[in-house]
């Protein structure tokens, strides 16, 4: 077929009209769905939040949608076409420079929010994301609620977990310290509490937990593991004093399983998170190993009661 002028229009109008109805078209009609069962409608807040989210460019950097191929990246839920019904616009991206949000509702508490806007590295020392300070505390706020809205019921349900954690977490930290982590500990499994770290405490073991603790930890827990990160004055109540956890040991003896368990599940209704999603289980054992070595002073490191080694331990390391 011999090209043309006319050919060559038409077919470019063609290919300019599919790209429209693939894009365009088609969603906004399959926006047109009924309701999913954890839809609701959102506030007057949230919705000043998704133009403030809009307005900026969020979505150039964040999907709001998870997939059945996505299951990898920890995602509790496959996006269906009713979560986003009545949603103008339904920005839903496309590109995963940062986490999907589709589920981010009740994620994280407010404070931690406030804290990530502000400057994304006191919460993920690793973030590029950009800071958002100059939106000024208003609409940090507005955004935050959108934020915390994603995921409707679901994310309702999770915001009344952290509300209802968060009463007692500030309540036990208001008793003192001593009491703060003895409230601490008693939330965690009995099995958990006394099971030492399976992995020895090596120079490579030490030197990977410090890597990840930089990583994720330190603007929140600071340099020497006091609780007085850059992060710390957003939050409330503070991240742990990790110096104070020496005195607190069970039976003077169990201390990895503790930290394992808190930074595996996060502590809900604090700013601090669970990270069994970001880190495989040997980097969380290496961060408890950092961190009792390191700032408690005292490890229980490939101590009774143990099982098999695992297959790369050699006897030269664990001299």
């Amino acid at each position: 077929m011999k090209m043309t002028p006319k050919i060559f229009f038409g077919g470019s109008i063609l290919v300019w009209a599919a790209s429209i109805s693939i894009m365009v078209i088609f969603p906004v009609i399959s926006m047109k769905n009924k309701p999913s069962e954890i839809w609701r409608p959102m506030t007057e807040k949230e919705k000043e939040g998704l133009k403030v989210y809009v307005n900026n460019g969020c979505s150039y950097c964040h999907s709001m949608y998870i997939r059945k191929v996505d299951w990898g990246i920890g995602a509790e839920r496959i996006a269906r076409p009713g979560d986003y019904y009545g949603q103008e616009p339904a920005i839903l991206g496309s590109e995963r420079t940062g986490p999907d949000l589709s589920q981010e509702g009740g994620e994280h508490t407010d404070d931690w929010h406030k804290a990530h806007f502000i400057n994304p590295r006191f919460t993920r020392p690793m973030s590029v994301m950009p800071s958002w300070e100059f939106l000024g505390e208003d609409e940090i706020e507005k955004l935050t609620a959108y934020i915390q809205s994603l995921g409707g019921k679901d994310a309702d349900l999770r915001i009344a977990r952290q509300k209802y954690w968060h009463k007692q977490a500030i309540e036990a930290y208001k008793a003192g310290p001593d009491s703060n982590i003895r409230w601490l500990h008693s939330k965690i499994p009995d099995g958990w509490r006394k099971m030492p770290n399976p992995y020895p405490a090596t120079e490579a073991s030490v030197s990977r937990g410090k890597n990840m603790y930089m990583k994720f930890c330190i603007n929140c827990h600071g340099p020497v593991g006091d609780g007085n990160g850059r992060a710390a004055p957003y939050l409330n109540p503070p991240p742990l004093n990790f110096t104070l956890l020496r005195r607190h040991l069970e039976d003077d003896k169990y201390i990895g399983g503790i930290l394992y368990y808190q930074i595996m599940n996060g502590i809900t209704g604090t700013s601090m998170p669970y990270f069994k999603k970001d880190l495989e289980s040997e980097k969380i054992w290496d961060i408890s190993n950092f961190i009792a070595k390191e700032f408690i002073g005292y490890t229980d490191s490939d101590t009774e009661p143990k099982g098999i080694d695992a297959s790369y331990e050699s006897e030269k390391e664990k001299e």
